[in-house]
């Protein structure tokens, strides 16, 4: 019997709570000084580090993962950017209709422009982030600087436009350069994820016990769901030094556990053969059935109104040798409906069992819950798909198989078919594969997001030149990026031409969007150094090479509008519109913006409307642009840039 607890509400406990729902990372444990006992804490240096943008001193001993450049990383992660995304309708599918999204760029940067768009919405997300086996990996953000010497210095590249940084053994920062790189990036990535949503990461034994922990602090221990054990191989090993490892591991952690449901997926036409082998007069409605016994177990307790005699077919007594697991009542309620099974033994005795139909009370097919051991899926599977799409294991070597992915993403999408699925490190792009697969099978309309950064492929390398002639023989850039989105291209139209379920839209394309700077011209000048050229020059503030498709998605992101959106270009009255989703918004950057135009396209009675500033015809009509929307069209939101 619980005990009252005779004193008001701890508040200061309350209050703690509320600052981990928001910063998991800065609560951790301390001894109360009073009691000697440990109870939660707020880990004040952390939490000012959270919300201040420069480094914050005054570390203290404490419960927690540290590492050289982590306070930078949090500095990096918040800092904002001046960064774009600009469309590649040429090198997209279906631009004007897909829902899905292919970016080209750092994967930090994007998630920084994909906060306002999706912030809250993606159900699932799934990373195969660099191993960080001591090899070389390409990423943007050195942390051995400074965090102001880093955003100082963010453009820096090598001769070929990239930076590379050596992570070796000899670095000195094997583990703190990738820590600081991981942790940047899971931090924006919770802030996308649902209430219900889940993040699987893919990582082998060099930094599980690391990840596992900045996991912890991002998303909350509270919030760990299972380490998944994926057997990757099933022989080999004569070249292991020690064991023989076959194994990798998916981290499991949601952004909300109390949010997440039951995860299900659907038996195996394997399991349904091996299982549901019995049938009754009730197969037309409920299909084969599987039983299971009903003489208790010895861990059940002790419950003398469990046991109870039950009348056999042959009109003899049942009794258990120790406890049924039903009452009588439900007993009784079993043998009037039929869903007990009764087997009669060698021995002249009577064994019974309840009946469990492959399809339930509302005639949905039974699922199963998922195992946290994946075998069946092995890497070679994910070779062997790289062979078959792009004609040589080479071009992508190591790519994980695209059923491995499909069946998480099978798992957590499960009870909702129109989830946006996210892969920030897309590498071979498997996680675009599995989501169409998984469209494919059961008639959903999930979307994928990938991020992949446009790594250089060096064709005198022995690792990529195999991969470097694959794209110059197709007259693609060589860099990783167009490998990607070669194999969607393929693997689409592969999945179009086997046996689709007939509810499935068939969205095989992907709209190509690529990070890159502003649109709009950096003008840093002071006030007194102005010249008159250089006020006429500011007055067109939008860079000379930048398109208005250019500029329509920069709104997108600014406004937070979904970046999917279907778009119809129009010509009105000599001047190109953009409809986003018919009113979602309207959006025109022509020159000579007449009242007009204005009023037409108040009549649509768009969400949201945009303009050039110096757009306009002439200033009354600028003037007079929000008045207009104001009588014709109340509701909307007009702006100007």
């Amino acid at each position: 019997m619980d005990k009252l607890k005779m004193h008001s509400p701890d508040m200061s406990q309350d209050n703690i709570a509320k600052i981990r729902e928001l910063f998991p990372g800065c609560v951790t444990e301390a001894r109360d000084e009073a009691t000697g006992k440990l109870r939660l804490a707020v880990d004040f240096d952390q939490l000012r580090q959270e919300l201040s943008d420069s480094i914050v001193e005054g570390p203290q001993e404490r419960y927690r993962l540290d590492w050289p450049g982590k306070q930078e990383s949090l500095v990096v992660a918040n800092a904002p950017i001046a960064k774009s995304l600009r469309p590649a309708r040429e090198e997209s599918g279906d631009f004007d209709t897909t829902r899905n999204l292919f970016i080209e760029g750092d994967n930090l940067e994007a998630l920084k422009l994909l906060q306002e768009t999706y912030l809250g919405r993606v159900k699932m997300i799934y990373i195969d982030p660099p191993y960080n086996t001591g090899n070389d990996f390409v990423y943007d953000d050195d942390f051995s600087e400074s965090a102001e010497s880093f955003l100082l210095n963010s453009n820096q590249k090598d001769n070929q436009g990239n930076r590379l940084i050596a992570n070796t053994q000899a670095n000195g920062r094997l583990h703190s350069d990738w820590l600081s790189m991981m942790r940047a990036r899971l931090g924006l990535a919770k802030k996308l994820l649902r209430q219900d949503g889940i993040i699987l990461i893919s990582i082998d034994d060099n930094e599980v016990h690391n990840l596992r922990k900045v996991c912890d602090e991002v998303f909350g221990a509270q919030n760990f769901i299972d380490n998944i054990i994926w057997k990757k191989r099933y022989g080999g090993g004569a070249k292991e030094k020690h064991l023989v490892s076959i194994h990798e591991h998916i981290l499991m952690y949601s952004r909300n556990f109390e949010s997440i449901l039951d995860l299900y997926v659907p038996l195996t036409n394997a399991q349904v053969e091996r299982y549901y082998t019995k049938t009754d007069e009730h197969f037309n409605e409920k299909g084969p059935f599987r039983i299971h016994p009903l003489e208790a177990m010895k861990s059940f307790e002790d419950r003398p109104n469990l046991r109870f005699p039950v009348p056999a077919p042959d009109g003899t007594q049942i009794w258990p040798k120790r406890q049924w697991r039903w009452s009588k009542e439900r007993m009784d309620q079993a043998l009037a409906s039929g869903e007990v099974h009764f087997q009669s033994l060698k021995d002249g005795t009577w064994s019974i069992s309840s009946k469990q139909y492959l399809k339930g009370a509302d005639g949905e097919t039974r699922a199963s819950k998922f195992f946290s051991i994946v075998d069946g899926v092995y890497g070679q599977h994910g070779t062997n798909e790289i062979v078959s799409l792009l004609g040589n294991s080479q071009v992508f070597p190591f790519a994980k198989p695209s059923e491995l992915i499909r069946k998480l993403v099978e798992l957590v999408t499960f009870d909702d078919r129109d989830a946006i699925c996210l892969d920030f490190f897309a590498g071979s792009g498997s996680t675009a594969h599995a989501v169409l697969q998984q469209n494919a099978v059961d008639g959903g309309s999930r979307s994928f997001i990938l991020v992949q950064i446009p790594e250089a492929l060096d064709d005198q390398a022995l690792s990529s030149k195999v991969a470097a002639k694959f794209c110059r023989d197709l007259e693609l850039p060589c860099a990783v990026s167009e490998i990607s989105k070669e194999r969607i291209r393929r693997a689409g139209q592969k999945i179009l031409e086997d046996n689709c379920h007939p509810d499935w839209n068939r969205d095989v394309g992907f709209r190509v969007l690529k990070v890159d700077t502003s649109n709009m011209k950096d003008i840093y000048y002071r006030p007194d150094e102005l010249s008159q050229g250089d006020l006429l020059e500011a007055v067109n503030n939008v860079k000379p090479d930048r398109t208005s498709e250019d500029l329509l998605f920069q709104v997108l992101v600014d406004w937070g509008v979904d970046l999917t959106l279907p778009i119809r270009r129009e010509t009105l009255q000599d001047k190109t519109v953009f409809f986003v989703d018919d009113n979602a918004l309207v959006a025109c950057f022509d020159s000579g913006v007449t009242e007009d135009l204005v009023k037409e396209l108040a009549k649509h009675e768009p969400l949201r409307v945009v303009f050039r500033d110096n757009g306009f015809v002439s200033d009354a009509v600028k003037i007079n642009v929000e008045q207009i929307f104001r009588q014709l069209s109340p509701s909307t939101e007009v702006r100007s840039l």
